[in-house]
């Protein structure tokens, strides 16, 4: 039987949402990317952001979960109104949804189900605490499953690893580090079609070290390969890097390595 499909739904709302869905196979774009979608899945989205839904009649109709929308000033005069701000994953695109578990979904459909009860009792001056309270709980449990995401999807992740290899190869072989300088960790996120700050806490979970540790280290790798094998000088070696100063590739590669570039290029003639 033919499905009739809706026409795309744009929207831009003033709220924190955050929302669990059930048979629910619609295609669903967040900026400009589209979020992967599966059972018990888990989404964040900040005020302001835009999203589209494309869907259809019967799965609607199917749809289970639930939504949950939240004014910033409600936040106003605690915490929350700045320490929301540090949780990435409202920044998240392309395949960063959240995957739960069973037990995993319990325990935040149980956090859901106080702020619900709270939010429908005799409002008084705790409730605003309370609830600001259970939202704090909630988000922090989603950077905890964030977190076990990154190690559970390793496969997934190591060849992000590899693309990571890949593209900075690629760069430092071509002419761009002197066209246009050093990769920025936008550069790399944008050529990997992930968000800046998913690539590095996924690094991180995975090595360590962010993603512009991850570009230094590339650098500090062809500093030394040139240092050791050519006889350039300081500035020819930093211009090809892509730094403008010399100055600046001498600060850096000290602090890397705890040795000027002069002093490392004479140990080698």
């Amino acid at each position: 039987m033919k499905t009739h499909h809706s026409d795309p739904i744009n929207m831009v709302v003033d709220y924190y949402s955050i929302s669990l869905k059930r048979n629910f196979n619609a295609k669903f774009s967040y900026g400009q990317s589209e979020y992967d979608f599966d059972e018990g899945l888990m989404y964040f989205i900040a005020p302001n952001q835009l999203f589209k839904i494309e869907h259809s009649q019967d799965e609607l109709k199917r749809m289970q979960g639930w939504l949950l929308l939240i004014h910033p000033d409600f936040f106003w005069s605690t915490p929350l109104s700045k320490t929301i701000k540090q949780y990435d994953y409202f920044n998240y695109t392309v395949n960063e949804a959240l995957f739960l578990s069973d037990k995993e979904e319990k325990v935040i459909n149980g956090i859901i189900e106080n702020i619900k009860q709270e939010y429908h009792n005799n409002i008084d001056k705790f409730s605003q605490r309370i609830i600001v309270s259970q939202m704090e709980t909630l988000l922090n449990y989603a950077e905890r499953f964030y977190q076990r995401q990154f190690i559970t999807r390793k496969i997934a992740n190591h060849r992000i690893l590899d693309a990571l290899e890949h593209t900075l190869n690629h760069y430092f072989k071509s002419d761009d580090l002197i066209t246009k300088g050093i990769p920025t960790v936008q550069y790399i996120s944008d050529t990997l079609n992930i968000s800046p700050n998913y690539l590095s806490n996924l690094l991180k979970s995975l090595t360590g070290q962010s993603t512009q540790q991850h570009i230094h280290d590339k650098l500090i790798s062809e500093a030394k390969q040139r240092l050791s094998t050519s006889n350039l000088s300081i500035r020819e070696i930093a211009y090809e890097l892509g730094f403008e100063h010399s100055q600046s590739f001498s600060k850096l590669f000290k602090a890397k390595t705890h040795l000027s570039p002069l002093d490392f290029g004479q140990s080698f003639h």
